[in-house]
């Protein structure tokens, strides 16, 4: 079955003996999925959070937090691989239990950090785990959702880093005032081993669950991809298809934009724009919003697209293009002359990138069978991962030694040039027939 071809989507009002929402369990599972990810945001945002406190008094220059947040990054493209395989090889209730042990320890450890030598060891740890956050993802949206829910499952969930990072400006801000900073970094932690208690209970692989209806899990299992029944690919064979490349061009150049965002948001609203520790927290939660109705958004019109009969190629082709050109106002945004103008420049960039990136990732399981989508998924990550250490070590330099103006403009056009390549390099997004010759 090739996925590029319209399909007539049944509402689910029409499927006899499906139950109703609240008792769908897909949706549940989409539930921890998103509370995660929300979890996982906070942790990313607690370093950010308190970056102007603790670069003021461990006297840090903006090169140097560039070098921080690239250990961060460097964690995560070391991290994705193993991670990648870690899902495949022993599923998603294994995997996520030990990812997110491992990074909530590590996050919990930053609040006895004194050296910019201790967070850049700390963040690295940190990195090496969070980045199974969207491998564990991708393979579990793969196993429970057929492929006409996908885009809106992936935006539900990629949802949750915009809700995180709504969340941490006000809830971090509060914790550092009243409790100082060790409390923006123990909370989060202490939330993330609660909810691997709460996935071990209760998680299970849609074959066997023992809460889903009949029903329900023939709509699950008939709607996957009718290749799900192929040997699991090797790397070998992974890495010899143009789709694997084109989709590691893609997010290499599209993930630095929203981490850019998310590490640097605070610092250049109280360095640049003035703006105090309080009013940080007051007012950086806005943009987010607006990336998680882009999320959302962006897995809500791929789902229309597909039922008004456009190819999986043509939805996935409008939606990042309109992503990516909303990411454009970067441009807008270093040469706002008001706050308000430049936060809702910020606003458009955030929803634009996360109405992309949800498409961006749902490609991955338009073309890749489930045995493979936790790989392929940490196969980009460690393009995004790469691109994404480098990015914060020039935003560093590029801010000390000139301005912020260069970094809104490579802002503003990477999406876009990202969104061109996967097209170029893949005129169709269908599901691969490894080993063939046409996908070499």
């Amino acid at each position: 079955m090739l996925y590029d071809m319209p399909a007539a989507v049944p509402s689910l009002k029409s499927i006899p003996g499906m139950p109703p929402l609240i008792r769908q369990v897909r949706w549940w599972v989409m539930a921890l999925l998103l509370c995660i990810t929300i979890i996982n945001f906070v942790d990313r945002q607690s370093l950010s959070i308190v970056a102007p406190l603790l670069r003021e008094s461990l006297k840090l220059s903006n090169t140097d937090y560039g070098i921080i947040v690239a250990a961060f990054q460097m964690g995560m493209m070391m991290g994705e691989f193993p991670m990648g395989s870690l899902m495949d090889r022993f599923g998603v209730k294994f995997g996520f239990t030990l990812a997110v042990s491992w990074w909530s320890l590590a996050n919990a450890l930053h609040a006895v950090a004194r050296t910019m030598l201790h967070f850049s060891v700390l963040r690295f740890w940190l990195g090496t785990g969070e980045c199974g956050n969207f491998s564990g993802g991708m393979k579990t949206v793969s196993e429970w959702f057929p492929v006409r829910e996908r885009a809106l499952a992936i935006g539900i969930f990629n949802g949750g880093s915009m809700i995180g990072s709504i969340i941490a400006p006000p809830l971090l801000v509060v914790l550092t005032l009243k409790f100082g900073w060790h409390a923006a970094f123990l909370l989060p932690s202490a939330l993330g081993f609660v909810w691997v208690f709460a996935w071990r209970k209760w998680y299970r692989s849609p074959e066997d669950h023992p809460s889903m209806s009949a029903v329900e899990r023939a709509y699950i299992i008939d709607g996957r991809e009718s290749t799900t029944d192929q040997p699991a690919p090797s790397n070998r064979e992974l890495l010899k298809l143009r789709q694997t490349w084109a989709l590691m061009g893609c997010r290499m150049l599209v993930g630095p934009v929203v981490q850019f965002y998310i590490y640097w948001l605070p610092e250049y609203l109280y360095r640049q724009r003035g703006l105090s520790l309080k009013e940080i927290g007051l007012f950086a939660w806005v943009p987010f919003l607006f990336g998680d109705i882009g999320s959302i958004g962006g897995g809500w019109l791929a789902g229309r697209l597909l039922r008004r009969g456009f190819s999986v190629t043509d939805t996935r082709r409008i939606t990042m293009g309109i992503g990516a050109v909303c990411c454009l106002l970067s441009f807008a945004v270093v040469g706002a002359r008001t706050i308000p103008v430049a936060l809702a420049g910020i606003c458009f960039v955030l929803l634009g990138h996360t109405f992309l990136s949800a498409n961006m990732f749902a490609a991955i399981s338009d073309v890749f069978p489930t045995s493979a989508v936790g790989r392929v998924t940490a196969l980009t990550g460690i393009a995004g991962g790469l691109s994404g250490m480098i990015f914060p070590l020039l935003t560093g330099i590029l801010v000390d030694h000139f301005s912020y103006l260069p970094v809104f403009s490579l802002a503003a056009v990477m999406p876009m040039a990202g969104s061109i390549l996967l097209f170029a390099m893949v005129r169709s997004l269908r599901q691969v027939s490894l080993g063939k010759e046409k996908n070499l």
